[in-house]
């Protein structure tokens, strides 16, 4: 199995994703995934890291610094309606109780003490856009995008109809060459709609010095590290995945590979 591909152990509950820096050899991104029954409860402390709690599906009641911020989350699928999330900045404790069946993604990147306060991002917060045409079309939900107050983080979700393709035509934001390229870290959360289909992603440099192929299943992460990274979702399944990206800077400036520009005009 590919280096890049993290699977979930079937029928675990609690934290059954992690990945902090360390593990992906990398510097700026962490994710967890949590998977709750009613009742169960998850905290920790942010330390000099932010984070985005995102309520992937289910529900559950949060508190934040001590502050009861109310029960949060509505959808019981990810293809179904806009997420609730909240965000917490560096030095302050949370915790999550599920009311429901409650699957929870902590996004986190560095902390850099702007003084930012916790907040719910609820939907009516969120945009979302239609992005590509035919098969390329896919549907983007921006939990905390560049506009919105953070750190490091910037926290988006996508569902890719079957058969479409998405982050593609494929593009890259691997190098700190801004205004033309940001250097960003990226992970692919993936779910599938049947949950028993799988989609295609692939990882892959100019050089291909790093060129990997994956058939992601439902539940499954990949890092991105680098490169170009491309997503295909066979006919008849759709694909939902939530995207975790932080570098130095907070800014998303991606460069498409040369030989597939065409594709942006056709």
């Amino acid at each position: 199995m590919s280096k890049l591909l993290i699977r979930p152990e079937k029928g675990k509950q609690g934290r059954v994703i992690q990945v902090t820096p360390q593990s992906a050899g990398w510097t700026y991104v962490g994710f967890d995934l949590y998977r709750l029954q009613p009742g169960d409860t998850v905290s920790a402390e942010t330390g000099e890291r932010e984070v985005c709690l995102v309520f992937v599906t289910g529900r559950g009641t949060i508190h934040a610094a001590g502050t009861d911020l109310g029960s949060l989350g509505e959808r019981m699928s990810p293809f179904e309606g806009k997420p609730w999330a909240v965000y917490a900045p560096q030095s302050l404790d949370w915790s999550v109780t599920a009311e429901t069946d409650l699957e929870l993604a902590v996004c986190s990147a560095p902390g850099l003490g702007s003084g930012l306060a916790a907040r719910v991002i609820n939907p009516g917060d969120i945009g979302q856009e239609t992005r590509g045409k035919g098969t390329n079309m896919r549907h983007v939900t921006n939990i905390l995008p560049e506009g919105q107050p953070a750190d490091s983080l910037l926290v988006v979700e996508v569902i890719t109809p079957g058969g479409h393709t998405s982050s593609y035509p494929p593009h890259k934001h691997d190098q700190d060459n801004l205004p033309a390229e940001s250097y960003l870290e990226e992970i692919y959360y993936h779910r599938l709609n049947p949950p028993q289909g799988f989609a295609f992603q692939r990882v892959y440099t100019d050089d291909r010095s790093l060129d990997e192929a994956m058939a992601v299943e439902d539940g499954d992460v990949v890092l991105v590290p680098k490169g170009y990274h491309p997503c295909a979702a066979c006919h008849g399944y759709d694909l939902y995945y939530l995207n975790v990206m932080a570098g130095p800077k907070r800014t998303w400036k991606f460069h498409n590979a040369a030989e597939h520009e065409w594709l942006m005009k056709a």
